[in-house]
């Protein structure tokens, strides 16, 4: 209860700090009720394009960590045998310990134009994508994949065998099977990991100033903000917030967080 208050309280400040304005002069807070901040982000296409930039890349993010999870949680949960299925587990926990800067930074030095990436590339005649939109993509992909294999891999641990079994006795193949047993169990928990990889993608802001070069997303420009003009940073805060509102109730309202 408690955090939800401290929670809901900060959102309050949030949303009311977004009301007020900057003395363009000595950018001190004036605190004058206006609605100039929305008006601005609303307006400006410079804010739009960001946005749409940062809805496509959240996205993005999810449809990529969706499609690598569902056959790695697969052979985790119904091919590994007992003791591979516990390394395996590991294998993907691990990457949680370490530190968020620390993998951030090591993908930098990866897509680096002296770095592992063009050297395996090299060979076969490519170049990897260097520091852009593309990297940003890449890099948030690979931080939060974990966040969506595990609730799959649960998922698919509790589908009972006999379901496959039934599907494979009545004449289905691999592709009917998936498309009609394995996809509708794991619906639920391609929705719930998708509420991490969408919302902190959204909200990141450090990794594209390690691997974005001159990308701009809403996470770094309410950073870059916020010593300039703290309403217009708290304004633009609002926008991530109510994207992520509104994927929440429309998952919600699908029905696909029912089963969990």
């Amino acid at each position: 209860m408690w955090l939800g208050l401290a929670y809901l309280g900060s959102l309050a400040v949030l949303l009311l700090s977004a009301f007020w304005t900057t003395d363009s002069f000595t950018s001190d807070v004036i605190h004058v009720w206006n609605t100039d901040n929305f008006r601005t982000i609303l307006t400006d296409s410079v804010y739009r394009t960001i946005t749409l930039r940062t809805l496509g890349v959240a996205v993005a993010v999810t449809l990529i960590d969706a499609l690598l999870s569902l056959p790695m949680a697969f052979f985790m949960a119904r091919v590994a045998s007992g003791r591979w299925r516990r390394a395996l587990l590991v294998a993907v926990l691990t990457p949680l310990w370490a530190g968020y800067l620390v993998k951030a930074y090591a993908w930098r030095v990866m897509l680096g134009e002296h770095g592992l990436v063009n050297a395996v590339l090299a060979p076969l005649g490519l170049t990897g994508p260097g520091y852009g939109l593309p990297a940003v993509v890449l890099v948030l992909a690979y931080l939060w994949l974990p966040y969506m294999i595990l609730p799959v891999f649960a998922a698919l641990e509790r589908l009972p065998t006999h379901h496959l079994e039934a599907s494979a006795d009545l004449g289905a193949g691999a592709w009917r099977t998936l498309r009609l047993i394995v996809l509708p169990a794991v619906r639920p928990a391609l929705f719930a990991g998708s509420v991490f990889t969408f919302s902190l993608s959204l909200g990141d802001y450090l990794t594209v100033q390690i691997v974005g070069g001159r990308t701009q997303l809403l996470g770094n420009v309410i950073a870059s903000q916020v010593a300039l003009d703290l309403p217009l940073a708290a304004a633009l805060s609002a926008v991530p917030v109510v994207l992520i509102v509104c994927y929440l109730a429309a998952v919600r309202r699908a029905g696909a967080l029912d089963s969990l």
